[in-house]
């Protein structure tokens, strides 16, 4: 999977955390069902591995399910073994080449993100976005102007929008979107908030 061109075509990356394994697979299900199709299963959620098992055996193989907090290559391993296609990292983390997907791995400043392109990053997860901003983004496109970048923490619809506007590949988006649904909360707010964030990648105005 080349998991550029999917966040490209996509521009949402979808992250679920919460304490219900079910409610967190009724969230994998709900989005996906909602035409978000990029999903990233935080090992922070309760069984977590369990549920990115569960939801790969509901959505196929080509499903852009992938895990999110992955913070060493043992996490990876057990990853990749319940069935993500793809990692993702809160900062930088050796030995991740190994397992043969694609990293989107956590970076915030220029050393940083040098690291994350040597240790063979894919693309590049600003985190936390919300200390910069669209407008950090927007600085740090001029010394990398090919380096894709996806900005997570923080990202309400707006946000969103003024991230893609200043070239982000895509964004990460965990509480705006999902809300507390992966807790057992409301789907049916979940599924209007998905629609939002669906216009807003699309480059939709409200």
């Amino acid at each position: 999977m080349n998991l550029v061109e999917s966040l490209r075509a996509h521009r949402l990356l979808a992250i679920v955390r919460g304490k219900d394994p079910a409610a967190a697979l009724r969230t994998v299900r709900t989005l996906t069902e909602e035409g978000i199709p990029a999903i990233e299963v935080s090992l922070t959620t309760a069984d977590a591995l369990t549920v990115i098992e569960q939801a790969r055996a509901e959505l196929g193989p080509g499903a852009l399910l992938g895990a999110g907090t992955v913070r060493s290559a043992a996490d990876a391993a057990r990853a990749v073994e319940a069935g993500a296609s793809y990692l993702v990292t809160p900062a930088l983390v050796d030995g991740l080449a190994q397992f043969g997907v694609p990293v989107l791995m956590g970076a915030l400043t220029p050393s940083e993100i040098e690291q994350a392109l040597a240790q063979g990053a894919d693309a590049i997860k600003l985190f936390p976005g919300s200390l910069g901003g669209p407008g950090y983004l927007r600085a740090l496109r001029d010394p990398f102007p090919e380096v894709p970048f996806v900005p997570v923490g923080g990202v309400d619809a707006q946000a969103a929008r003024d991230y893609l506007d200043r070239g982000a590949l895509a964004v990460g988006v965990g509480s705006p979107l999902v809300g507390d649904a992966a807790d057992g909360g409301d789907l049916a707010g979940l599924r209007t908030r998905a629609a939002e964030f669906r216009e807003v990648a699309a480059g939709e105005t409200p």
